[in-house]
């Protein structure tokens, strides 16, 4: 009797410990579920959006595809052409290259020149900074063949102001050699949106510190490098990170100016070798409309959309790992 009161107080403990168990097992699985229901939006479009386009594209990349017929498999070929025998590749990816150094790098500079140069002004602080906005919100293509048509070298109102002043015109775009610095002229034009960022980020700024910089006997550079800089370095590495992606997605801007100074009118049955004049103004985004929908080799095109994918996450995460730099500027 003893012996059977002892076991059941024995086994009674232990019966319990497991209800406890299964009890906190579906605790887990109901918050795990919870988390899943929150996140569903998120993985469904980064599925959708991200991961099923990354890797059909890594697959066409080693297909022969042409849009009308089914792929069939042709291993390292793609990847053969485009670097060994696609004359306009080598071309686009150092255009691409000049255009990600200098171009984001004077807009950088730039859009924070203007945004210190804005909040520093007393009174129509409102009509400099619309002023300055609006040319961000022209179209590209507007934008872009305004710009060819000033920089004309025959008859745009720029080059005939030069001379008149004695200064040897460029030939802008039909120039190879200014073509890359008209674009970036025209980036810089459009310099609004990087604007409106760096004015936010220096009103920001505490003005106990420039009280404490001045007091020390700081001069403006001084004040820039130690107090400014350090505070809006955030802002610097997310206009030079974006800068960087957009950039290396930079299409329409050299294609319309390519278009319109090569005087090309483009119509049914006829197509436009991009790049004009002598493949200046060719990045590697046209190179995959130009594989893609003109050449009809969508495998060809998927490796060079993935070249730009590999640049792309190459240069966020190098400029990531740098940004202590800049934190770190006025050491």
């Amino acid at each position: 009797m003893s012996g059977t009161l002892t076991s059941g107080r024995r086994g009674g403990p232990g019966s319990g410990a497991g209800g406890g168990t299964r009890a906190r097992r579906a605790r887990r699985a109901q918050r795990a579920l919870r988390t899943f229901a929150f996140m569903s939006p998120w993985l469904i479009g980064f599925g959708v959006f991200f991961a099923y386009p990354l890797l059909s594209t890594v697959y066409f990349s080693f297909m022969h595809y042409d849009g009308f017929t089914a792929p069939s498999w042709n291993g390292a070929q793609n990847w053969r052409y485009v670097f060994a025998h696609y004359p306009l590749f080598w071309p686009a990816l150092r255009n691409t290259l000049w255009l990600v150094a200098v171009m984001v790098a004077l807009r950088v500079v730039f859009g924070l020149g203007v945004g210190l140069l804005i909040t520093k002004i007393r009174t129509g602080t409102g009509v400099f900074r619309t002023l300055f906005y609006l040319p961000y919100l022209a179209p590209p293509v507007a934008a872009t063949m305004s710009f060819a048509f000033l920089l004309n070298p025959g008859t745009g109102p720029v080059n005939s102001v030069l001379e008149r002043i004695g200064v040897k015109a460029p030939g802008w775009f039909d120039d190879p050699s200014w073509s890359k610095p008209a674009l970036t002229l025209l980036a810089l034009w459009g310099i609004g949106d990087l604007m409106v960022i760096f004015m936010a980020a220096l009103l920001d700024v505490p003005r106990e510190q420039y009280e404490a910089a001045e007091l020390d006997g700081a001069s403006p550079w001084q004040r820039f490098r130690f107090v400014t800089l350090p505070n809006i370095s955030p802002i610097v590495m997310f206009a030079v990170v974006t800068g960087v992606i957009q950039t290396m997605q930079y299409y329409t801007q050299p294609l319309i100016a390519g278009k319109v100074a090569s005087g090309v009118i483009q119509g049914a049955g006829t197509q436009f070798e991009p790049g004009y004049p002598d493949r200046s103004t060719l990045t590697l985004p046209q190179l995959v409309y130009n594989l893609g929908f003109q050449r009809f080799d969508h495998g060809s095109a998927c490796v060079v959309a993935l070249v730009l994918f590999a640049l792309s996450t190459a240069f966020t995460a190098l400029l990531m790992r740098r940004r202590g730099g800049l934190v770190q500027a006025g050491d």
